[in-house]
């Protein structure tokens, strides 16, 4: 994700593009709505007490999950509460009880900016929980051929000069790994007012065999809601191996 107001006029309208392509396939694919609404609900039920706050609201689900949650992304759209950078928080200290996402932080430019700036406005004992791509063997694989978004194992997420460009959708799906799996002891030296609570890898077949937001999808929906059942057991042994999703909970000390 961009600055606040450095994204040039072409990049809006192709954000803007891009959101008005994933609300037509989230209207069209009923299974693909299955699967995120497991999504929803596996965020809704990590909540703590307190205000919820939303980052990247772009494409307007998630209220689904947190109805009265204050929703933001960095370029306007007609169902958010305010536009603002996620690296510049407009709020007061100790504001929220928890900060809530999804498949945005693999878009952020400064991704420990970020989580400093969670930190700040996060209650004593509130939570960052976020649901974002894993990198597993078998998600590899899916995300190098059939995906369009890149996966770079080899780049520094605490880099801190930009990590990506004017366009809120460049992206790196290895970025949320990487922070919170692979140099995971680096992340608490950077920022440590957040603790990590727990991180877990899940999403096994469902997700992939909808296609996501690809218009094409090999999963009927009356199939989406059985599968996505007999995954929730099975993803403790499976998800570090074949598993599309990691969901962390992070929670301010």
């Amino acid at each position: 994700m961009s600055e606040l107001g450095a994204s040039s006029d072409a990049g809006t309208g192709e954000s803007l593009r891009q959101i008005d392509q994933h609300r037509a396939r989230w209207r069209d694919k009923p299974s693909l709505r299955l699967v995120y609404q497991d999504y929803q609900e596996r965020i809704r039920e990590s909540l703590a007490p307190g205000p919820v706050l939303e980052i990247g609201g772009g494409s307007g689900n998630l209220k689904d999950a947190a109805p009265n949650c204050i929703s933001l992304d960095v370029q306007w759209a007609p169902w958010l509460d305010l536009v603002a950078d996620a690296h510049q928080l407009p709020f007061a200290a100790n504001s929220f009880g928890n900060i809530i996402m999804l498949d945005v932080f693999h878009h952020l430019s400064f991704p420990v900016r970020f989580l400093r700036e969670t930190a700040r406005v996060l209650r004593p004992g509130g939570r960052l929980i976020m649901i974002e791509p894993n990198i597993s063997p078998v998600s590899w694989l899916f995300f190098k051929l059939l995906h369009e978004e890149p996966v770079l194992m080899s780049q520094d997420p605490f880099d801190p000069s930009p990590r990506s460009g004017p366009s809120p959708y460049e992206s790196n799906q290895a970025i949320p790994y990487l922070v919170f799996i692979r140099k995971s002891a680096r992340l608490r030296e950077l920022v440590p007012d957040l603790r990590i609570r727990s991180v877990s890898r899940f999403s096994l077949w469902a997700y992939p065999l909808s296609g996501g937001f690809q218009p094409w999808s090999l999963l009927p929906q009356l199939v989406a809601g059985p599968l996505l059942r007999i995954e929730r057991p099975l993803s403790r042994w499976l998800g570090s191996l074949a598993g599309f999703r990691l969901m962390v909970i992070a929670e301010k000390s």
